[in-house]
Parts: structure tokens; sequence; C-alpha cells
């Protein structure tokens, strides 16, 4: 049997700061006088109330690590509590939503995916706004600490060939847990002033500079205008476009060079992949808009730069409606949300490591079919790739497909279109945000859908968000045997 007690014990200790950081929305709608802050107060005092509870009645469990059971039961329950508990100012507030719509939001907001539900931004108060971006902003550095600490010590996915950059934690989960959280904070603090501080230098109200800073280092997307960035000129583009880019790389890189050791980024194969990849695809459509449109000009440029890093990375900011840029704009947005950004940074979706594995051992087969008696091994950033990483990318791969197929079939089955199945599934597995078509795509939201339709995007936002397999192995009978 499972003791549940230390799993208990994180998700109240996690659910306690939940609730403190409601009180910043709470301060935010008492300086702007609209009555609004009773709601965060409530929510606050709720959650608090729970998580110190939950947090008291299993602390006498609390043991210096956790098992791999437990490891994977605490990974998967605080994506579940925190969205439950984040969704109460939705329910409570302004919106007026249902929980289905309350709970759809939190989700896509602790995940980092930025779908959204709610429409006539512009007029919400600003606690909730605030709030929005809070949620992105802690589910961002979450996945930082996550991708670090948990999974290469899971083994999911391939991750566990970054397992000597998160400082070999086996055995020692929380306190190294934490060691690493503190460092990487500092860096996800600093990065997300100075993109603030940009923001506010090229024109944005000091407000939205903060919100816009707290989803756009975490690679989420939340806007605080129905439009996105469409409502904001050339400067602010530039300056999402910087810091997308920044957050969509390896965290503990900057850690190290901070350090003094700053040739670890310089050299990292996934940093110059992800980089050469980008500029690609910019080149590619923004040549095509500007055969499309009027010609290659700054504009085209920009708009094919900002949206490129924006869906790649996963932060699913739109600046434009591509969808009527023509075919082509539209396909390679769809695929380059599959791509994702580095392993180890707030960006989404596959990762650039699992394509370097994937073509490598591509490579390496190809090689052998030509010399049959030679001995050809995948090699990653210089060094042979194990079996089991090998294994566990291939694995990674066929689940993420297989899930996309799947939720695809929910979705077309809850009454949607095909493009609007296919283009949902992707972009919630894959946490990018907006999907294709007129009712998900840049220019429309998810509101629309039908309640099925949200919770079945709802879970697979949670699924993607766990690198899948972490959720697929929770679920099995195995895992619940004695």
């Amino acid at each position: 049997m499972i003791d549940l007690r230390p799993v208990g014990y994180v998700n109240g200790l996690l659910l306690s700061v939940l609730g403190l950081t409601m009180l910043g929305p709470m301060l935010a709608d008492l300086a702007a006088g609209n009555g609004h802050w009773p709601v965060f107060l409530e929510s606050a005092v709720l959650t608090l109330l729970t998580g110190m509870l939950m947090a008291l009645s299993c602390h006498n469990g609390v043991k210096p690590k956790l098992s791999l059971r437990q490891t994977f039961l605490l990974t998967s329950s605080v994506w579940i509590a925190l969205p439950a508990f984040g969704a109460l100012p939705f329910v409570l507030g302004a919106t007026d939503s249902s929980f289905t719509d309350a709970f759809f939001e939190a989700m896509s907001g602790i995940t980092t995916t930025g779908a959204t539900v709610l429409t006539g931004l512009e007029e919400l108060p600003r606690g909730l706004l605030l709030w929005r971006g809070i949620l992105q902003w802690l589910g961002g550095i979450g996945i930082i600490v996550v991708a670090m600490v948990f999974l290469p010590e899971l083994k999911v996915g391939g991750m566990q060939v970054f397992r000597s950059e998160a400082f070999e934690t086996m055995g020692k989960i929380l306190p190294r847990a934490a060691e690493i959280a503190a460092g990487i904070a500092v860096i996800y603090v600093g990065m997300t002033l100075a993109c603030a501080l940009a923001y506010i230098a090229t024109g944005m109200e000091p407000f939205d500079a903060m919100v816009h800073a707290m989803t756009t280092l975490s690679t989420g997307g939340f806007a605080n205008t129905d439009a996105s960035f469409g409502a904001y000129g050339a400067g602010p583009h530039y300056v999402g476009t910087l810091f997308m880019f920044l957050s969509a790389l390896p965290y503990v890189r900057y850690v190290q060079f901070a350090a003094g050791q700053p040739r670890p980024l310089l050299r990292d194969s996934q940093v110059r992949d992800f980089f050469l990849t980008i500029m690609v695809c910019v080149l590619l459509i923004a040549l095509s808009l500007a055969n499309y449109s009027h010609g290659f000009t700054e504009i085209a440029f920009r708009e094919s730069l900002f949206n490129v890093v924006s869906i790649m990375s996963g932060t699913g900011y739109a600046s434009a409606d591509y969808m009527t840029w023509g075919p082509f704009p539209v396909a390679m947005f769809f695929f380059i949300g599959l791509i994702g950004g580095c392993a180890g940074s707030t960006a989404c979706s596959v990762k650039i490591f699992r394509y370097q594995i994937l073509f490598a051992s591509i490579a390496a087969q190809i090689r052998k079919i030509h010399q049959p008696h030679g001995v050809f091994t995948p090699r990653y950033d210089g060094r042979p790739v194990p079996p089991d990483v090998l294994s566990s990318v291939m694995s990674f791969f066929v689940v993420f497909v297989v899930s996309i197929g799947i939720t695809s079939v929910l979705l077309s089955l809850a009454g949607l279109d095909f493009i609007t199945s296919v283009s949902g599934a992707a972009t919630a597995i894959a946490n990018v945000g907006p999907g294709l078509g007129p009712i998900i795509g840049p220019a429309g939201n998810f509101q629309p859908l039908p309640d099925p339709a949200k919770w079945t995007l709802t879970l697979a936002m949670f699924v993607g968000r766990l690198e899948l397999l972490v959720v697929l192995v929770v679920v099995t009978r195995e895992f619940w045997r004695p």
C-alpha cells in the first residue's frame, strides 16, 4: 500500500502557497476600487485553510526521500489540486463561470497552455487578469523544477539523459528540488522583472507589462485583451519575441552562466538547433507572407518572427490572424507547435532533444543498412545514447501521436469539425494554446465548445504537461498493487 502522507503534505504546502498568492489580486482589486476583492479573500481563506489542514494532517508521514511510486503520484496530483483551487476566483468572481469553464481556465493557466474560454478581457477586474498571469507564472517555474528534478528520476520520455544536470537527485528528491528551485527562481524572477521593464519602455502600461511579463516568461500566453498582442505595436512584439525565446532555453544553463560558466549554454546542441529551426521557419513563413500580401517588409518579418517564436515555444500569443496568411503558413504553424523548446525550460510540446535523438537513431539505422556488419550508435551532444533513453524517446513519440489521435476522435464525437478536432487535440497535448480554424484559431477562443469537449481538452492539457507517460503509469492497475 502506498503511503500517501508525503504526497498529501507537499500538496498541502503548495495549496497554502497558492492561497497566499491570491492576496496579490485581492490588493490589486482593492487599489482599483472595483469591489471585486472579497472574491479573492474568500478564495484565499478556503485554499489556505485546506492546504494547512492537509499539511498538518500528513506531516507525521514525511520522510527524507520519496519512493518511486510516491514521486509519480506527487507529480500528477499537484497538477490536479492546484487548478481545482485556482478555479475558485473564476467561479466566484466577475466571470460568473461554470465550474467546467473555471477549471478549464485554471488548468490552461497552471499548465501554461494559454487556451482561454474568457471573452471581453478588457472589461474584467484587474485582479482576475493578474490572477491569470500568476497561475501561468507559477506553472512555469513549477514545470522547470519537475523537468529538472522529477522527470529524470522517473525516466520519462528520455529525460534521464539530463540526470547529471539535475545534480544527481536520486533518493533526495525534496531537498534537492528546493536547492535547484532556489537557483532557478532567482533567474526566473529577475528575467520576469527585466521583461516587465522592457515592455514598459516600449509603451505598455505598467499593469499590462507586469501581467504580460509573467505570461511571457512562463511561455503561457494569457493576454489582457481579446486581440492578444495584436493590441500592441512593434516594440512589445520584439520584446516578447526575445523573452519567449530566452524562456524556451534550459534554465539550468542560466544557473551555470550566472556561476561563471558560459560555455555550457553556448555549446548546448539543443540551444543551437532550436535557434536554427526558428530562423528557417521564420524565413519560410516571411517569404510566403511577402508573396501572399505586400512584399518583404519589416512588418512581414516581425509578424513571422513573433508568431513563430510564440507557437514553437508554446507561448501561444498571436499578433495577427495567421489563418488569413494562406495555406502554407497555417500548415507550418500546426507542425512547429509539435516541435517545442528545450528540455528544462518553461516551453512545452515534444522538445528539441527528442527530435535530435530520433534523427540520430534514424541516421544510425541508415548507416547500418549500408554497412550491415558495422556498429553504429546514436549519439546525443557527442555522447552515445543509452538503450533505455532511446527506448523512452521512441515510446514518447508513439504515445504522443496516439494521444493526439484519441483526443481528436473524442472531440469529433463531441460534435467538432475535423480541423477543430485535430488542431484542438494537438494544441492541448502540446500545451501550445490556439488551434486552427474559425472557432479556436488565433482570432477565436474555446468558449463556444460544448462541455464534453472542454473536459476532454482539460484532460489533454494535464496529460501533455506531465509528458504523457507520468499520468499513464499512475492509472495502471500495476501501479496500485501492494
